[in-house]
């Protein structure tokens, strides 16, 4: 069985996202966003996982992110997504990422 710890990276009055952690690797990404009783995921995880580990991590998200912030719902509706991280990109140009793959380059 998998565990995964979840790392707040941002947060708004309608929306969070985390890094997602296993074994201290991080495995992916999840951004949350809070409708009227509704909660939308979206999960970029790595090729690594197997769907048994996406449907435990869509466990623990709703676990530990969602039922401990206390918010109410109706319904959550995750979007995931599988690949590999080519790194993350900030600036004007957007050019070189700052956080990547070396073997991308």
């Amino acid at each position: 069985m998998a565990s995964f710890e979840f790392e707040r990276e941002c947060r708004t009055p309608s929306s969070e996202c985390y890094a997602i952690v296993e074994e201290d690797v991080a495995v992916g990404r999840v951004d949350l966003h809070f409708t009227n009783g509704i909660v939308h995921g979206t999960i970029n995880v790595s090729e690594s996982l197997t769907i048994e580990a996406i449907r435990e991590l869509i466990e623990s998200i709703d676990q530990q992110i969602i039922d401990a912030a206390g918010i109410t719902r109706d319904e959550v509706i995750m979007h995931v997504h599988q690949g590999r991280d080519l790194g993350v990109f900030s600036g004007l140009k957007y050019e070189d990422p700052i956080d990547s793959d070396p073997h991308m380059a």
